[in-house]
């Protein structure tokens, strides 16, 4: 069965993370960028963990885990052992929260991406939790072939999209639109480079 791609506003909102090894702790710094308000459960804890608790960046209860833990989550992280993972999954899913597993398909509700942030877009690849590894090369390669003016692209996109809004262009005619006005911002760069370079 497919998946079914997703992105989370997941800011103000608050996500549980099992666990507070190494993964445990980027997984955290991930969720720090989305602005998510943060529970970390976990007997021993990294020292990054430790240091955003104290400052205040964090919650860090060093136990166990606690279905009680679940209370007024959207989203859990759980990156324990195999063992904690299945316990962690089985709770959740009675209450209807998915669980981002961490390398523990069997576990998981929901998976991770390798993920790509540039000029306002991101990218995300899945493997459907089965070559976590290779998502992340796939990641590497687009990296490689994505233009580094992205944010051109966007805020012509951006722009565009107002007037397409207003004017009531359907969906399906917008992106032959935008890709007509997209090469027209390269041979405007194009010209400009010329008569740089021209004597």
């Amino acid at each position: 069965m497919s998946l079914y791609p997703l992105f989370l506003k997941l800011s103000g909102r608050r996500v549980l993370v099992v666990g507070g090894g190494p993964v445990a702790t980027a997984k955290v710094a991930a969720l720090q960028e989305a602005g998510a308000i943060i529970a970390v459960v976990a007997p021993e804890a990294e020292p990054e963990l430790v240091q955003a608790a104290a400052a205040g960046k964090i919650s860090l209860a060093r136990r166990s885990f606690d279905a009680a833990d679940l209370a007024g989550t959207w989203l859990v992280v759980s990156a324990a052992t195999p063992e904690v993972n299945r316990v962690v999954a089985a709770a959740a899913e009675s209450q209807r929260l998915f669980v981002l597993a961490v390398d523990d398909q069997s576990a998981a509700s929901a998976y991770g991406a390798g993920t790509l942030r540039r000029g306002g877009v991101t990218v995300a690849v899945s493997t459907e939790g089965r070559a976590p590894a290779l998502a992340g090369l796939l990641r590497e390669a687009l990296e490689a072939v994505l233009p580094d003016d992205l944010a051109a692209w966007t805020a012509e996109a951006e722009r565009l999209r107002v007037g397409w809004r207003e004017a009531g262009v359907p969906m399906a005619e917008r992106r032959p639109l935008l890709l007509r006005a997209l090469n027209q911002l390269y041979q405007g760069k194009s010209s400009t480079n010329d008569d740089k370079v021209t004597p």
